[in-house]
């Protein structure tokens, strides 16, 4: 199972510690409680509230946590039933000593920089039949989101070539158009995900009219609703991590 491919309305949703009330108020009126992020001050502050820096979900009950911040997800995960295992890297403030959790998922491939995969991580998840995608880029979870099964979308062009490759249907965004404090533009798998079974959401709105309308039909066409959870330009929180 691909856990940021929900089956039903989450439980939980772990969410960036700096989400607007907009966004929160909007994911509460799906029934969903959240778990803000502590702040991983080994981190840049840009990130260092962003979830897919700091963990990855093997499956709906598993989660591998950087060692930064084991302490705190053990302490909160174990009591909704999530079992926490410490990874093997500590996370350091400069790349590539930052991306070893921030792997993406798409049907039954992980996709990442597979020199710089926490050791933890990839025993897991190697353990589940998962297959790995090797790419140059590091911020692979940050720059990818599935959409069902066997589509995605990126922002990354080198991520886009490589899946099509093995048969995944890609759709490219620029991300110009993703607001991230302190960088240029933030990533496109940072800002929108699955929620649930029915919604594929965007943190806030993309301002461009072309980009957006062939991006909701993107979407749609993967028998998904297309949502946006606040009016504002859409942010990279790096990612929501939905909990079954």
């Amino acid at each position: 199972m691909n856990p940021f491919v929900p089956t039903t309305t989450p439980r939980y949703a772990i969410i960036d510690y700096r989400a607007s009330d907009e966004i929160k108020k909007y994911l509460n009126k799906l029934n969903i409680n959240l778990i803000k992020t502590v702040k991983c001050c080994d981190l840049h502050e840009p990130i260092d509230g962003h979830p897919d820096m700091v963990m990855h979900p093997i499956d709906e009950k598993t989660f591998i946590v950087a060692p930064n911040v084991y302490d705190y997800y053990r302490s909160v995960l174990n009591n909704i039933g999530i079992k926490v295992i410490k990874g093997g890297k500590t996370l350091c403030r400069n790349y590539p000593e930052d991306i070893a959790y921030n792997v993406a998922r798409i049907g039954r491939y992980a996709v990442h920089n597979t020199h710089h995969t926490d050791q933890v991580l990839k025993y897991y998840l190697e353990e589940a039949n998962i297959e790995f995608i090797h790419v140059n880029q590091g911020y692979t979870k940050c720059s990818l989101a599935a959409v069902g099964k066997n589509k995605a979308v990126t922002s990354d062009l080198l991520i886009h070539e490589k899946i099509k490759s093995y048969n995944i249907d890609c759709m490219f965004i620029n991300p110009e158009v993703v607001y991230l404090k302190g960088y240029n533009c933030g990533f496109i798998g940072g800002c929108t995900g699955l929620i649930n079974e029915k919604i594929f959401l965007s943190t806030g709105q993309i301002f461009d009219k072309i980009i957006i309308d062939a991006f909701k039909q993107f979407i749609q066409s993967s028998g998904y609703l297309y949502e946006e959870a606040s009016s504002q330009q859409i942010i990279d929180l790096g990612s929501i991590i939905p909990i079954i």
